[in-house]
């Protein structure tokens, strides 16, 4: 396989790439105790916000040192501001459920 290969590879889309980014961002934010992520994006199809190729509805459930002496909206707004990028580029609703470890 070619170097150039190689790179056209990475560049293509690959199926839940936002999931992937998501735990990222989230992990390099929050160093989490416990993520899980959850793509509902099928469940909405056809409602206000889908698109057809899926990658807009998310359920979030996170624990992490970070959040300790943050009360409920406190760690909502925290995460939100992580994932504003994903928000500006059609991430459409997040069902997210946060806790101090």
């Amino acid at each position: 396989m070619t170097q150039h290969h190689k790179e056209t590879q990475l560049k293509m889309p690959q199926p839940n790439d936002r999931l992937s980014r998501i735990r990222d961002i989230l992990t390099g934010a929050f160093d989490p105790v416990d993520l899980e992520i959850t793509d509902d994006s099928s469940k909405h199809a056809g409602h206000a916000g889908a698109r057809p190729e899926g990658e807009t509805h998310y359920t979030v459930r996170i624990s992490s040192t970070a959040f300790q002496g943050l009360n409920r909206v406190q760690m909502q707004r925290a995460v939100l501001k992580a994932l504003e990028p994903e928000f500006n580029t059609g991430l459409h609703a997040l069902a997210l459920h946060a806790k101090a470890a």
